[in-house]
């Protein structure tokens, strides 16, 4: 009986005892010191870089004109993605000449000529120092296609563009209509009417002729 409660003690004893010995709990270390941002850039520095920007546009715009396909993919990151009005989607240089040539040359080309004319809706929204930006705005386009169709399509576009070796490259390009109100809809609904009138008359003048023979 007295070595049980010798036990039992020196247990209750042993317990705050080791408690005491435990390493003391971790502390919060103080936070890291945030790091340098980069200064801001002058008025000055940022109609520089726009005016980089303007040139991208204006470089884009006159290779589409001339279907310049090496010209046009100056101006495109070797990794660019461009997703196109028929939401097919083309991976760097080789995919976007890949499409193009499909599109503009050769016996099976589906496209005679193609202009633009893209229009921005707000200055480069500019990230990471400068160097990434997203343009977003619209575009009137035309399109003369080997059919023998020609329409005209408003669309909306957007692009990421980066700064690599002092040159912005266009690393994103997607450019859509809308699906509700578009020259190629409109065509449709048209063809779609002009069939039904046809067709309305020629159902009159069958039942007219049948009409005849019957009396």
């Amino acid at each position: 009986m007295r070595k049980r409660q010798i036990a039992t003690l020196a247990a209750l004893l042993s317990f705050p005892l080791a408690f005491a010995q435990a390493p003391p709990a971790a502390t919060a270390s103080a936070p890291a010191p945030a790091a340098p941002t980069a200064p801001a850039a002058s008025p000055a520095e940022l109609e520089a870089i726009h005016n980089e920007l303007r040139a991208v546009r204006d470089g884009v715009v006159a290779a589409v004109a001339k279907s310049d396909v090496d010209g046009l993919l100056k101006f495109l990151h070797p990794n660019v993605v461009v997703t196109w009005q028929n939401a097919v989607a083309s991976r760097g240089h080789d995919g976007v000449r890949k499409y193009l040539d499909q599109m503009l040359k050769g016996s099976g080309k589906i496209v005679k000529s193609f202009s633009m004319k893209p229009n921005v809706d707000e200055l480069t929204v500019l990230y990471s120092g400068n160097n990434t930006g997203i343009a977003f705005g619209s575009s009137h386009e035309t399109f003369d296609l080997t059919s023998g169709l020609a329409f005209e399509l408003d669309s909306r576009w957007s692009a990421t563009l980066v700064r690599e070796n002092g040159s912005w490259l266009i690393a994103s390009f997607h450019a859509s209509t809308n699906l509700f109100d578009n020259a190629l809809l409109r065509a449709a609904q048209k063809m779609t009417y002009l069939v039904g009138g046809v067709a309305l008359i020629v159902g009159l003048g069958v039942g007219f002729l049948l009409g005849r023979r019957r009396g």
